[in-house]
């Protein structure tokens, strides 16, 4: 096939849908923190970037190309590893009050407190 070919070529839409879905994990990104008013990084952005950059690896395999595989390699291991501790901390708790401490720049998780912010 030659890229855009008589039908498209089947591993050519998977690539694009990976681009697509690698792509919108930004946007998706963007939205979620602009609603929170402050940076987030919600779950869809780690399910995105896991299933974008599985297609992408496998468009990359598919077609010999090297660069695309080993650019995916690292992230897939980071991606699955963030989903990973995501589920074993368990639900968040949106509501939970967050310990503030005496320091405006430390900002620590809900429950915790540190020797140096009583």
């Amino acid at each position: 096939m030659n890229g855009w070919g008589d039908a498209l070529d089947q591993w050519l839409v998977v690539g694009l849908i990976g681009q697509g879905v690698f792509s919108a994990r930004f946007l998706t990104q963007w939205l979620a923190s602009e609603r929170a008013g402050r940076s987030v990084v919600p779950v869809s952005f780690w399910w995105m970037s896991l299933v974008g950059s599985v297609l992408l690896f496998s468009y990359g395999l598919k077609r010999h190309e090297p660069i695309l595989v080993l650019g995916q390699c690292t992230g897939l291991w980071i991606y699955g590893r963030n989903l990973y501790l995501i589920r074993k901390a368990g639900p968040a708790l949106p509501d939970a009050p967050v310990a503030q401490c005496s320091r405006p720049h430390v900002r620590l998780e809900p429950a915790r407190q540190s020797a140096d912010c009583p």
